[in-house]
């Protein structure tokens, strides 16, 4: 069993292969009590099958892992016994109600009585939908409500495998916030995401592509370590052929479109002034620079290039 001092996951080597295929390539880390670790990267980048390997759904073709303890080849049922999982495409009942999913999850896992559904309504904010058929509900809702079969049974780990796909901004938000009530509560948590911006809400950040984890440390180190220069938001007209004199530039490290406007990276003794000049050189107008904080999208591409 799992002592207070030992990581809650340790991943040694880890690898899976599909034929000839390497859908995760020989990734090693842990997990530490109370983190909030989050899996970033594309989709198929390998983060949904290292999940699967850690519940024991999948057997490694090399390396080892434990989860809370228990190595996950040889003892999957304990490990699944003490975890809560959300997969990609939540797994309820559309003609049960929130209430009756909640009770059949429940007694899945041995909770019996209504004191911790009552809790679990409670802490997921469904109490007053909790008599409406799921079939019925949004995908927000729905969301919760897979959240709450997750941790019906008091698990101390909780994987969440892209649980914020498919919702809008706001429910993205107060999703987030319904983590951090659990991990008040003692609870540690990997979760893979897809949004970068999403990583910035976690203790430590793993940066997965084509099945290599790239690197593993909090927002603020990722950003210090992988990026050398300066961020740089660039509004100017005809934004392709400013983008084209950025990426030919010698002061520019990497720029990119962004939306409605482009990012740059430069050296870091560039200043504002000279950023402007290159883009006027190549007809640039209407031209507005601004320096910003680097995000988790910059250290991916920078790492995905290296890579």
């Amino acid at each position: 069993m799992l002592t207070n001092e030992q990581p809650v996951i340790l991943i040694e080597g880890l690898t899976k292969r599909f034929g000839s295929f390497t859908a995760v390539d020989h990734i090693t880390f842990s997990v530490n009590p109370g983190e909030v670790v989050g899996y970033l990267g594309p989709n198929g980048s390998g983060k949904t099958t290292t999940m699967r390997m850690l519940l024991g759904l999948l057997t490694p073709s090399e390396g080892s892992a434990e989860v809370l303890g228990y190595d996950v080849v040889s003892h999957p049922e304990e490990v699944r016994r003490n975890v809560g999982y959300m997969s990609q495409k939540f797994s309820l009942y559309n003609d049960l109600t929130v209430d009756e999913n909640l009770v059949f999850y429940g007694g899945v896992y041995g909770v019996t009585g209504r004191t911790r559904i009552e809790e679990v309504l409670e802490l997921v904010g469904l109490t007053e939908v909790r008599k409406t058929l799921v079939g019925s509900l949004s995908t927000g809702w729905r969301q919760r409500l897979a959240l709450g079969t997750a941790i019906i049974h008091r698990p101390r780990l909780l994987f969440l495998d892209e649980p914020t796909s498919g919702v809008d901004p706001s429910a993205r938000r107060a999703f987030w916030d319904l983590i951090y009530k659990l991990v008040e509560t003692g609870v540690t948590v990997l979760v893979s995401t897809h949004y970068m911006d999403e990583a910035e809400y976690c203790t430590r950040v793993g940066i997965m592509r084509s099945g290599r984890l790239l690197a593993l440390d909090t927002p603020l180190a990722l950003k210090q370590n992988y990026l050398q220069g300066d961020v740089w938001d660039i509004h100017a007209e005809p934004l392709l052929s400013v983008l084209t004199a950025l990426e030919e530039s010698p002061v520019v490290v990497r720029a990119r479109l962004a939306g409605d406007h482009l990012s740059a990276i430069t050296h870091g003794s560039l200043q504002k002034e000279d950023l402007e000049a290159v883009i006027k050189e190549a007809g640039g107008t209407q031209v507005k620079v601004e320096k910003v904080e680097a995000n988790l999208e910059d250290v991916f591409l920078a790492l995905a290039l290296e890579g």
